[in-house]
């Protein structure tokens, strides 16, 4: 392949195959100033048989922001994020703004480093999960001069905006409606706390309204790594065999509550009968399980959603609410009784 093969597309090569100049084009290009209808369409069929794309870069170098959204998340694997990308895309589908991904695997460091990076390609907006960083993550963020959503929580103070449900009152009501259920004999399996802190504070919540309840949690499993059922079914053999008088499981999330539930149904156990289950998140998926998993739906979708308007409207210099909580209801299903 030769030089010219390998040479950048610039507005002079549009410019030639379109025979107008390069100003016009550029005016097309960046939908300014007056151009026919007729030379508009000439240059912007030249660009697209070309496959020219503008240099945003060069762009940016005026307007010191190119249409960027910078959405920060911790993985891409949990089946909960790709849903509020959903959401988000859905809102931006609408506007000049194009969401760019960045994925932290749950470490603050990581988070730190992408935060810098994204912000280095000075983006319109930023859409970052949760409520808690490092020092020096928020401080880019205040320092940005950007719209800031963090997104999934509202059990804290934001940078800037926030967008979320309450972890810890989805925690005070699964463990409301267990009691009203009559179980006693409660166990809680889920992820290890220190990184998953939207999972911390929904047990926090849960173990308070059992304490006011004169109920305490009778055993408690955590784990590091990905939700699995696999992790769900051994976690739940695990507890079981420590305290066989367990009458209710209540699960971090919605695929480990799955395996468990597999599980006491493999053994031959009465669900809901003789134990109960519950899980997290509402994950549809699951909804082709045996019985049919009582959980809380996230409101993944329609967080994604009110972030990306938070941002869109905020660019567009536009008044919205920017601080906006969800409200959760419980799926009861199959797995938990109902009196």
């Amino acid at each position: 392949m030769n030089s010219d093969q390998k040479r950048s597309l610039t507005l002079r090569d549009v410019s030639e195959a379109s025979g107008v100049s390069e100003m016009t084009v550029s005016r097309v290009l960046r939908n300014r100033g007056d151009v026919s209808d007729a030379t508009r369409k000439r240059v912007l069929t030249a660009a697209k048989e070309l496959g020219y794309v503008p240099n945003k870069i060069a762009g940016a170098l005026a307007s010191q922001r190119v249409n960027l959204v910078a959405v920060i998340i911790p993985s891409l694997s949990n089946m909960v994020f790709p849903e509020v990308l959903s959401g988000i895309s859905e809102v931006l589908d609408d506007t000049d703004l194009q969401p760019v991904i960045g994925v932290t695997n749950y470490l603050p460091e990581k988070e730190e480093k992408v935060l810098y990076e994204m912000l280095s390609w000075r983006p319109s907006g930023v859409i970052i999960a949760g409520l808690e960083h490092t020092e020096a993550a928020k401080a880019m963020m205040r320092s940005a001069g950007i719209p800031v959503v963090e997104i999934m929580d509202v059990d804290g103070k934001p940078v800037d905006a926030m967008v979320g449900i309450s972890h810890r009152r989805v925690g005070r009501e699964m463990a409301k409606a267990i009691l009203k259920a009559g179980y006693e004999n409660i166990g809680f399996l889920g992820t290890k706390m220190p990184l998953d802190h939207r999972a911390r504070k929904r047990f926090e919540g849960f173990t308070e309204a059992l304490a006011k309840a004169g109920v305490e949690v009778l055993d408690q499993e955590f784990y590091s790594g990905g939700s699995a059922l696999a992790k769900g079914r051994e976690m739940t053999q695990a507890m079981l065999e420590r305290q066989p008088e367990l009458d209710f499981l209540y699960y971090s999330n919605d695929m480990i509550g799955a395996g468990g539930l597999l599980y006491l149904l493999e053994q031959g156990i009465d669900v809901p009968g003789q134990i109960g289950v519950a899980g997290f998140n509402g994950v549809e998926l699951l909804q082709g399980l045996p019985r049919k998993l009582c959980t809380m739906d996230a409101c993944r979708r329609e967080i994604g959603q009110q972030a990306a308007r938070i941002i869109a409207a905020q660019v567009a210099g536009e008044d919205i609410d920017d601080r906006c909580e969800l409200m959760p209801t419980i799926s009861f299903g199959d797995t938990l009784k109902r009196r």
